[in-house]
């Protein structure tokens, strides 16, 4: 152990002792469902109020989010254990390894003096090449360029599995190059999508001017700018669209991409962004691909360098003087999505360093804040879970034998990665010193780039996480048929997981987690990759045909969904997402039935272990949103909102009827006629 550890493990054992001297004073704590619980709902109206609804009534968002919820209050925790971390590695000033990363990264983004005294000009020499581009050409090597430091202009570009061969890396190309969130945005008619629309042009204008940019210059600039991206927009598929595997699957030989994009020489700039090695890239919309040709050979030069001055701007500008990073708050953080004030540098500066870093400051939170006893727990809960999926899986009427036969082969061959990765990235390459903020995001973008495109022609590694330890959130990975739970994941905030009974953490984890993001093999998009990752026809003609009756039947539940103004949830988009839901729920409660736990049927706070399972499972959804978050994903996002990830999927399980005593004329009572009936 080095010094620079010595060092940070001594500082967070510090923090640790003093909570723990304030747990000794607080020997009886609430029961963590009953705190929370509303009992003046009627959980056969409103499930997700009444249980949450005690914490929601007392926690109003803050100024600063735009959301609050479970999620926050476990991050909330996290962050002074991380802030102990950075604090102790900048005292420490290591010159190398992951206390060097740390420390140095952690300095220069609170480094406010050096920040506000820069201004703009970090980005000043990248701005400088923009305006002296003298043809299209220079403009495509400048695109390539400016890809590898994280700005994706016209276009993205990634690295990942092949979806039809999961062994092999492939270079994917796929739409982008908005600076709206999303398509709908431009052409949506809803008043709130209006709006935004209405300031974009500010925005990009104040930009131009805060750069040096004349007043009548940069509001022509804007004007054309928005057109540009509205071109893109409207060759971009729909969010629905996008889920679509095959559709989107589009596989081409480099030497053909010219015909689909008369006038960009594809071979000279992959070769440029270091695609090389292959003979083939997988096109995801090529319709967007002829018009991006189009567009870079129609627009007037001016317009094309405007439109990458722009994005090199909005994508640097959090982390440039107040003037510029203030305009970005104003209006992705308040204007689009509702936050009130902005949040402290350090934790912007912490978020930012989670998304660059995150696994170097995972490799030491782990050590300290992970138990071995949790880390098993939650092992055996995804083989209990496993279980019961196949059990359950067994027991179908509906599918075929043969396809029963593969899902079941698939089930079993789910790869479980629990807590943290046995083997970490080394970040060594990565170039980061106590220089100026932005420089140190763009060296660091810049060595995801490689890292990312350096697994071309190599074995996968399917021992790589896509998540730090430190994130509260879960995935499943399709290609490698994993699934992936972060540590942080696994902490209801304020209580040690041995304080936690059986009956929540199967709701809490076991349904809302561990089943969803199994199930997530097996939904409308999951289900068409077999057991190695790789997309194919594995199941039945009629099986496909039941599936896909029985799934509609949630699609139109969810349509009916309004959850602000007349804005609905859209249940083709949220499909797979509410599908795992209920999966996640079904298959989660069967395994709970198999534990003492279950058997031993003990009241704790008033609630049957029944009840509690449902509770739990709420517990790992209490959030509300900001109006203006809430529309926003809408659009963008394909989970329904927090509260019908609860009320949604509820009614379709038989023993919430039993545990709440649902009736007929209760809001979450649906005929029987009318639930899934899928697994």
């Amino acid at each position: 152990m080095n010094k620079v550890q010595l060092s940070l493990i001594a500082g967070i054992c510090l923090f640790t002792a003093c909570n723990n001297s304030e747990n000794k004073q607080q020997t009886i704590k609430e029961d963590p469902l009953a705190a929370h619980a509303d009992t003046t709902v009627n959980p056969a109206d409103d499930f997700f109020s009444f249980a949450n609804g005690r914490w929601l009534k007392d926690n109003p968002i803050p100024a600063d989010e735009v959301s609050y919820g479970i999620g926050h209050l476990v991050d909330k925790e996290l962050r002074e254990k991380l802030f102990a971390i950075n604090d102790a590695a900048v005292k420490a000033h290591e010159k190398t390894g992951t206390g060097q990363l740390i420390g140095d990264f952690w300095y220069s983004a609170m480094d406010t003096a050096a920040i506000e005294q820069a201004g703009i000009a970090p980005l000043q020499p990248l701005l400088a090449r923009i305006a002296q581009l003298a043809d299209r050409d220079a403009l495509l090597a400048c695109v390539m360029d400016l890809h590898r430091m994280g700005v994706d202009v016209f276009f993205s570009g990634y690295v990942s599995q092949d979806a039809k061969n999961s062994d092999v890396q492939a270079y994917n190309m796929w739409q982008g190059g908005l600076g709206l969130p999303s398509r709908d945005y431009y052409f949506s008619t809803t008043p709130r999508t209006e709006k935004i629309l209405t300031q974009y042009p500010g925005y990009i204008a104040t930009l131009f001017r805060l750069s040096g940019t004349g007043a009548d210059d940069a509001t022509a600039k804007a004007k054309n700018i928005i057109a540009l991206e509205t071109n893109l927009a409207a060759a971009s598929r729909k969010l629905e669209d996008l889920r679509d595997p095959y559709s989107n699957y589009n596989k081409m030989a480099v030497s053909e991409l010219g015909k689909l994009t008369p006038g960009i020489n594809w071979t000279q700039y992959l070769a440029q962004l270091g695609v090389k090695g292959v003979d083939s890239v997988i096109v995801g919309q090529p319709e967007f691909y002829k018009k991006l040709a189009k567009v870079i050979a129609g627009e007037p030069l001016q317009t094309l360098k405007d439109y990458l001055t722009f994005h090199v701007m909005r994508e640097y500008a959090p982390y440039l003087s107040t003037p510029f990073a203030d305009a970005n708050f104003e209006f992705y953080n308040k204007a689009i999505r509702g936050a009130q004030e902005q949040q402290p540098r350090n934790r912007r500066a912490l978020a930012t360093e989670q998304s660059l870093i995150g696994e170097a400051l995972g490799q030491l939170f782990v050590k300290e804040f992970f138990s071995v006893q949790a880390k098993a727990r939650y092992e055996q809960i995804v083989e209990n879970v496993r279980a019961a999926y196949k059990v359950r899986i067994e027991k179908l009427d509906w599918m075929t034998p043969e396809t029963k036969e593969r899902a079941i082969h698939k089930l079993m061959a789910v790869d479980k990665k629990v807590g943290f990765p046995d083997k970490w990235k080394d970040f060594s390459a990565m170039k980061i010193d106590r220089g100026p903020y932005a420089m140190n995001v763009m060296h660091a973008s810049e060595w995801w780039y490689d890292y990312q495109i350096n697994k071309l022609g190599k074995p996968v590694d399917r021992t790589q996480w896509d998540m730090t330890p430190q994130t509260y959130n879960a995935y499943y990975n399709e290609s490698n048929n994993e699934i992936v739970l972060p540590a942080a994941m696994m902490t209801v905030p304020g209580y040690k997981d041995e304080e936690l009974d059986d009956a929540l953490v199967y709701g809490y984890m076991a349904a809302s987690t561990v089943g969803h993001e199994i199930t997530h093999g097996f939904d409308d998009q999951g289900r068409q990759f077999d057991e190695k990752g790789n997309l194919r026809e594995w199941w039945s003609a009629a099986d496909t045909a039941e599936f896909n009756k029985r799934a509609n039947v949630l699609v139109e539940q969810f349509n009916k969904m309004t959850p602000i103004d007349t804005m609905h949830i859209n249940g083709r988009a949220t499909l797979g997402e509410n599908l795992a839901d209920l999966g996640g729920i079904l298959i989660g409660l069967d395994a709970f039935k198999q534990t003492e736990a279950w058997k031993s049927n003990v009241t704790i706070a008033g609630y049957t272990q029944l009840q509690r399972f449902f509770m739990g499972y709420a517990l790992g959804w209490m959030m509300t949103q900001r109006p203006e978050v809430l529309a926003d994903r809408l659009l963008t996002d394909v989970h329904s909102p927090a509260q019908y990830r609860v009320n949604g999927p509820f009614p379709n399980v038989p023993e919430f009827y039993e545990a709440f005593h649902i009736k007929p004329g209760d809001k979450m009572y649906l005929p029987e006629n009318e639930r899934v009936k899928l697994w």
